[in-house]
């Protein structure tokens, strides 16, 4: 295992996240004969997608399904370019020098770059319901993570409830695997069909039409499916029901697990945090890094790859991450050999057909992205959507000024499960955009780190003069 003494103190080319752009973009510039390294903070490679793929229990192919396998090859691909790949790396500072912080093992490390991709990927819209804080609810993400790494599944009464892709396909592998699924909620709003519709054309040409028919089909033949407008978890030590209504009046069911989902948005923190420039994108409904055609950023030398540039899919994800790597290898070695950058071009274009369906239909229901009354907005802090409606109202204008009334943001998530819903609200009660009110400006350390881990970054006989009487 690589240690953080290890490293060395610059490199051409710093990768962070080993999701399926991280690896396809350190691959090519390893390759390329650029000095690379790629700093990702799981044990193992593959990001969420790819999970595990690597060191997965799960060993029969159908459960997971085909695509899961495909970062195999990816993995494969990077171990054997020559790349320096560093698991267990928290990133936790990255500035408009290039200067990237990470922390390996307890030990700190900071590391000049030449070129960086952020390929951080995507994280779980918060999907705040009344009783999302309670014992038994958690995210449909964080179920298919339990079933690639440990290859465990629920085994008590288990309700999945939300909408988008993520959701029918953890029933499905939840179901081969031998889980048990007793009721999906599905919340998807009616008129998202309308506006989906307008792009089925595309969407009927894409590699995930087929796919996502066969999908449906096979968790519909075994699972009871109820349409949902409202829902609530429902108990004290634990959640024991999850009460919702629909088309056919109030129901309840009875419930040990409920696996919440409506969505992933891009993970935004380290960007920002370097200073990217954002802006709000109203049909995935989060902001995004503002990109040029080989995604690079508002700040030189640093790139964004991948779901962070927008969801779009783990195979979008790698030809996005070697269209980034291309351009980094130009800027640092423009005599290397590098691919055909219009064949990936075209390869990228036709796994973002039918994207603009999958948007619109998934665009989540208003009420269940702006809640109301006592429900939790901040779990860190235990902020309530009263609370932030009622600071909006005061005149709160953007969540950097809500920190100073009710800490919304301040906690040790840094406000990846609040953010966009503090947002919205303030956005909703000043009846503004939310590109007007903006979004958490957000400063190192990106990820919570100790002060001996701030201790062990190594001090140079200048530093030690300047403080020393």
């Amino acid at each position: 295992m690589t240690e953080a003494a290890d490293l060395a103190s610059s490199y051409e080319l710093v990768v962070i996240g080993g999701g399926p752009a991280g690896l396809a973009a350190a691959a090519l510039a390893a390759r390329a004969g650029v000095s690379t390294v790629l700093l990702d903070e799981n044990p193992g490679v593959g990001g969420q997608i790819y999970r595990a793929i690597t060191t997965t229990p799960v060993k029969d192919r159908a459960i997971l399904g085909e695509d899961y396998w495909d970062g195999a090859t990816l993995a494969d691909d990077a171990k054997a370019s020559g790349a320096l790949i560093v698991n267990g790396a928290t990133v936790w500072s990255l500035d408009r020098q290039r200067l990237v912080g990470v922390s390996i093992g307890g030990k700190a490390r900071l590391i000049e770059a030449g070129r960086v991709i952020i390929a951080t990927g995507s994280q779980e819209r918060p999907f705040p319901i009344p009783g999302w804080t309670l014992p038994g609810v958690m995210t449909a993400g964080g179920a298919q993570t339990a079933l690639k790494a440990q290859g465990l599944v629920a085994s008590g009464r288990t309700v999945l409830a939300g909408n988008g892709p993520l959701l029918w396909l953890l029933a499905a592998q939840t179901l081969r695997a031998g889980g048990r699924i007793d009721a999906i909620l599905d919340t998807t709003p009616r008129r998202n069909w309308l506006q989906a519709m307008f792009h089925l054309p595309d969407f009927a040409l894409s590699p995930y039409f087929g796919k996502g028919l066969a999908l449906l089909k096979e968790v519909r033949a075994k699972v009871a499916i109820h349409r949902a407008d409202t829902i609530e978890a429902v108990g004290t030590d634990r959640v024991r029901e999850v009460v919702f209504s629909g088309s056919g009046g109030t129901k309840r069911l009875p419930v040990d697990l409920l696996l919440l989902h409506q969505g992933v948005v891009p993970n935004v923190n380290l960007a920002n945090a370097a200073g990217v420039a954002h802006e709000w994108n109203d049909r995935q409904l989060c902001f995004v890094p503002v990109l040029d055609a080989d995604f690079g950023s508002s700040v030189p030398g640093i790139a964004v790859a991948g779901d962070g540039a927008g969801i779009a899919g783990g195979t979008a994800a790698a030809e996005r991450g070697r269209i980034a790597a291309i351009a980094a290898v130009r800027a640092l070695k423009p005599d290397a050999v590098v691919p055909d950058t219009q064949a990936i071009r075209q390869s990228l274009q036709r796994e973002e057909m039918g994207r603009s369906f999958l948007d619109w239909l998934n665009r989540p229901a208003e009420s269940f992205r702006q809640p109301e009354g006592d429900t939790i907005v901040c779990r860190c802090e235990e902020v309530t959507a009263k609370q932030v409606r009622d600071t909006a109202r005061m005149g709160c204008e953007g969540p950097n000024q809500m920190k100073a009334f009710l800490r919304c943001g301040m906690g040790p998530c840094q406000g990846r499960l609040c953010g966009l819903t503090v947002t919205e609200l303030i956005a909703a009660e000043r009846k503004a955009t939310p590109d007007e009110v903006g979004y958490y400006r957000l400063r190192p350390p990106v990820k919570p780190i100790t002060l001996a881990e701030l201790a062990s970054l190594p001090i140079s006989e200048a530093e030690r003069k300047a403080v020393e009487r």
